[in-house]
């Protein structure tokens, strides 16, 4: 039943993107302001010393834009998860990251991969499939949603720029289709209307009972008991005949 609870706000919604976004600044800031270079700590596929990325990449960008272009999407797509997804958010994210990087370990090439771009590959491809899983309408919106906004990206699961590290948002595709299977039985609960459930009795809906076997509507009078509450008040009205 917990999962009703499910659309709910809570600090947490906002406050956990918020914090998200804002390690991956200060991490930027932290080499820029105090001359560091944190890229060797990228996934480095199928070395020893890259498995080190595969918690660390995610928090590595290589200048300002790619930060910027991460951070957006990141905070509208962890927010959503964290809204839409609250009781299964934090599996999600924590597993998702793992296996997307070491999946861009296992299949990416000999390069360094660096960024949170991965992640929000994840993100965006769980919250489509499951919404998509769910057969509810609010989550499938969200489907729709995310199709509409992040649609695009798509174009770059496939080598178009030797820069950009396309295996890693493959990973997060696969990933987040992966774990929107896994957690397809863990969805909210649809409400259903009175007469959805299977003890319902037309005979015994008071609406229903104003209308006869063909649908016609039946005025009905009110019927007033003879007999008063114990706990009613009566109210007797007495002419003022001095008026």
């Amino acid at each position: 039943m917990k999962q009703r609870q499910s659309f709910t706000f809570s600090t947490g919604v906002i406050a956990y993107p918020i914090l998200f976004v804002l390690i991956l600044w200060v991490v930027f800031w932290f080499e820029i302001r105090f001359g560091f270079d944190f890229n060797y700590l990228g996934i480095q596929p199928r070395t020893l010393k890259g498995l080190r990325g595969i918690v660390f990449s995610p928090f590595i960008h290589s200048d300002i834009k790619h930060l910027f272009h991460n951070t957006i999407p990141l905070f509208i797509l962890s927010t959503a998860l964290f809204f839409f997804y609250r009781t299964i958010s934090w599996k999600v994210l924590l597993v998702g990251l793992l296996l997307t990087g070491l999946l861009t370990w296992v299949i990416g090439r000999p390069a360094n991969h660096i960024g949170a771009s991965g992640v929000i590959y994840l993100l965006a491809s769980f919250l489509f499939f499951k919404g998509i899983f769910s057969k509810y309408y609010r989550l499938i919106a969200l489907s729709l949603v995310v199709v509409f906004l992040y649609g695009g990206l798509l174009w770059f699961i496939v080598p178009v720029d030797p820069k950009i590290s396309w295996e890693g948002h493959l990973s997060g595709l696969i990933v987040g289709l992966l774990l929107a299977f896994i957690f397809k039985q863990e969805i909210i609960i649809i409400p259903k209307y009175d007469w959805e459930k299977e003890d319902y009795d037309p005979q015994n809906d008071l609406f229903m009972s104003h209308f006869d076997e063909n649908g016609n509507f039946i005025e009905k009078s009110e019927e007033v008991s003879d007999e008063l509450d114990d706990n009613a008040y009566n109210y007797i009205f007495k002419e003022n005949k001095e008026v």
